[in-house]
């Protein structure tokens, strides 16, 4: 177990660790069921020809898959109302359970049926055009994201306090970032967790406060969005953004590796390699995720000067959050994205 000691009580660790210890094996049991409906699906031929088996298939799949993890989603939201995080009713959270699975299966659908389609026309050529359409596909998705997706799930307004959003963007004009609008997610109709993100590429890049964060004080909150702007000056989404492309056509390089022409039925097949690759690939993209975290930690140190406001707020956020704060070490290096509390306390 990593040491979890600075900054919190033994009480906290032991809360801390009875949230997070179930949660861990919720996490391989959830990943287990998708593997395991993705073996039982790794051929599945519908009885339509071709067209629309291209599209059918890939949506039917990821239906399921969506349906097989959904028990582990139930246990979720019961477990973290017992801890008193979530404020979601059952009805909200199949409403978002069906939202999930719907736009799961429209994504999966819009890269898997021009890639059966590209094998189908073009037996021999397919993975030359397959590669740079797949890198195509991730950059779109991140550039649309915010005003496609995102919407689905979650509503956003501008930020109403003005005294707050003056400070906010003078902070944000001192580092040489200026936003046009500081947006507010009603993130408080599904949790008491606080949280704030940026996200999109271009003219859709924006960032994102929830409305948990906002009874925080008004020092801590600056911590957090000279943190999110740090991620926009530092670049750090279009790095993902081109890391996650690079990704898209190296996995085409793999499925050519190991089918000679993808089809329909193949399409539980080809998941369930999308699925190996991204936990395989999941420790090296964690640990560029907490170097960038920790650069963007240290640029919003630099830009608002408040060490105090700094610490109080990664301390205020891990209790609210019930973050772990003992993580198992073969779980931080493999999935952890961000730094622990204890190491932001400790290092900076």
């Amino acid at each position: 177990m990593l040491s979890s000691r600075v900054g919190f009580t033994k009480e906290e660790v032991r809360r801390s660790r009875a949230y997070n210890r179930p949660r861990d094996i919720a996490l391989v049991a959830d990943l287990a069921l998708a593997a395991g409906v993705l073996v039982l699906l790794r051929r599945v031929e519908l009885p339509v020809p071709f067209w629309p088996a291209a599209c059918l298939t890939p949506a039917l799949v990821e239906l399921l898959v969506a349906a097989a993890r959904l028990p582990v989603g139930v246990w979720r939201l019961r477990h973290d109302r017992r801890f008193g995080l979530s404020t979601q009713a059952a009805r909200g959270f199949a409403a978002d359970a069906a939202k999930g699975a719907a736009v799961g299966a429209a994504l999966t659908t819009a890269a898997l049926a021009p890639l059966f389609a590209l094998a189908h026309a073009l037996p021999r050529a397919w993975p030359w055009l397959a590669a740079p359409g797949a890198a195509l596909l991730a950059l779109v998705v991140g550039f649309l994201a915010p005003v496609v997706l995102e919407p689905v799930f979650n509503r956003v307004r501008p930020l109403a306090d003005e005294k707050l959003g003056q400070r906010l963007h003078a902070l944000a004009a001192a580092v040489g970032a200026p936003v046009r609008e500081i947006l507010v997610a009603d993130a408080s109709r599904r949790t008491r967790r606080e949280n704030a993100y940026v996200s999109g590429l271009g003219r859709t890049r924006r960032v994102v406060l929830w409305d948990t964060l906002l009874a925080a004080p008004a020092d801590e909150i600056a911590v957090v969005l000279a943190h999110e702007l740090g991620h926009r000056v530092r670049r750090h989404v279009a790095l993902l953004a081109a890391v996650g492309a690079a990704a898209a056509a190296a996995f085409v390089v793999l499925l050519r590796l190991v089918l000679d022409r993808p089809r329909p039925a193949d399409t539980g097949l080809v998941l369930l390699l999308g699925l190996g690759a991204e936990v395989a690939a999941l420790p090296l993209l964690a640990a560029l995720s907490r170097r960038l975290e920790r650069s963007a930690d240290r640029f919003s140190l630099a830009a608002t000067g408040d060490r105090a406001a700094f610490l109080a707020l990664h301390r205020r956020l891990a209790l609210a959050n019930l973050a772990d704060l003992e993580p198992p070490k073969w779980l931080y290096y493999w999935s952890f994205t961000h730094p622990t509390a204890t190491e932001r306390l400790r290092d900076t």
